[in-house]
């Protein structure tokens, strides 16, 4: 997530995995997924078409976390809320830029970055 994205589109996807180099093994025999990797907690992946992410922790019951970008962060989070969005990880810094998690009206958590 360190190349800027095109505002307020899905940007990533980030799956948490207990095992990233199972994982890495596993999508890359199965899929050809080629990886980056940014120190022992996460890995960047890409198909060829799109890029995202393995992170080390508890994985999700729901599927992956989708993660969108804007350009501008604190606007977004206020439109989120403003339309019923619940913030659940507070804005926090990461290398290339701040994210913070939000569950939707169904309860569905995403995420949004910038890079700003």
């Amino acid at each position: 997530m360190g190349k800027k994205g095109t505002d307020r589109q899905i940007d990533n996807i980030e799956f948490a995995v207990t095992d990233i180099e199972r994982s890495k093994g596993f999508y890359g025999t199965a899929f050809g997924w080629t990886f980056t990797d940014y120190g022992p907690d996460y890995c960047e992946f890409t198909d060829g078409r799109l890029t995202g992410g393995l992170s080390t922790g508890i994985p999700r019951p729901g599927g992956p976390l989708i993660i969108l970008y804007a350009d501008d962060l604190a606007d977004t989070q206020a439109r989120l809320e403003a339309q019923g969005a619940r913030i659940i990880v507070e804005t926090f810094s990461f290398p290339g830029g701040r994210r913070f998690h939000f569950q939707d009206p169904d309860g569905y958590e995403l995420a949004v970055w910038s890079d700003k």
